[in-house]
């Protein structure tokens, strides 16, 4: 029996390819393209398109400009369509057969001190299932995209239909070049910053300008990518920052000093996963995570 038939959404006709279709015309921005891409005629492609959308409901592509746009609802089903066969190629990989891991995502600096201890720990106790640490920048490191089974976030949402567990709260910091007035403080404000370039992580950071009071906010920002640019722009004196105190003690780094804000909430670390879990393992994983890190985080 063919696999698609064997996947099928009950009672009705849809299957992988349509996802997978609906997917690489998302990635191409063109039926044309995605044609190609998956060496089927546009006709053929357009219809497996109508299908998943008279199936689901809703418009998924806006077919009325000249470059092909998803739709909002088309947006919310590509994080869907993503995760579902990232789960399907997993579950189908052989090769992972002999040791089904467990995938662990975290943006930057994981549980801070606590992560070695939970590594160890966890290898300790289930030395059959391996405990993968897998950094992913993007806003729920792998979680939406499937990537992952759990994922470590700081002060942000977790994606819909997942589930999460309040580990720890962290202070903050501001991370200043190291020759900068301000590294020599014991602590500093965010008005002492208002007058600086802040370098802004839009793909997996927490910083935003809406930190800032308005009538103090900065007025200078520069984009980086992921932490290790963030942290070169600290350092060559572009740009100051603001992370949590686990990136202070994870991510020392040459040029970079970080001091104490004293003016801004604690950031709040947590757990969160799919919910049905993707790995028998992630309840113990929970559980061992919460033990290592201790009851008042």
């Amino acid at each position: 029996m063919p696999i698609q038939r064997l996947l099928c959404f009950a009672g009705m006709n849809v299957e992988l390819r349509h996802l997978r279709a609906f997917l690489a015309i998302a990635e191409e921005g063109a039926i044309t393209r995605a044609a190609v891409r998956l060496h089927v005629g546009q006709p053929a492609l357009s219809r497996t398109l109508r299908q998943l959308e008279d199936h689901l409901g809703v418009r998924l592509v806006d077919r009325s400009t000249h470059h092909l746009e998803l739709t909002s609802a088309g947006h919310r089903f590509r994080n869907r369509a993503e995760g579902a066969l990232a789960a399907v190629d997993a579950a189908l990989d052989t090769t992972s057969w002999g040791a089904w891991p467990v995938r662990l995502g975290h943006a930057w600096s994981a549980i801070g001190d606590h992560t070695a201890v939970l590594l160890r720990r966890w290898r300790l106790a289930h030395p059959t299932v391996p405990l993968e640490l897998i950094q992913i920048d993007t806003r729920t490191a792998g979680l939406a995209e499937g990537r992952v089974d759990l994922a470590l976030l700081r002060g942000r949402t977790a994606p819909p239909g997942a589930r999460t567990e309040w580990l720890l709260d962290e202070t903050r910091v501001a991370a200043v070049p190291g020759d900068s007035p301000l590294a020599d403080r014991e602590s500093v404000t965010l008005a002492d910053l208002s007058g600086q370039t802040v370098a802004l992580n839009p793909n997996s950071g927490t910083t935003t300008l809406q930190l800032w009071p308005t009538d103090i906010r900065p007025s200078s920002t520069v984009t980086v990518a992921d932490t290790a640019e963030w942290l070169v722009a600290i350092a060559s004196g572009s740009a100051v920052g603001v992370s949590s105190s686990a990136t202070a003690r994870v991510h020392p780094f040459p040029g970079v000093s970080y001091v104490p804000l004293s003016d801004v909430p604690v950031l709040s670390v947590v757990l969160a996963w799919t919910d049905p879990p993707t790995h028998p393992s992630v309840p113990d994983l929970v559980a061992l995570a919460h033990e290592v890190v201790g009851p008042a985080g």
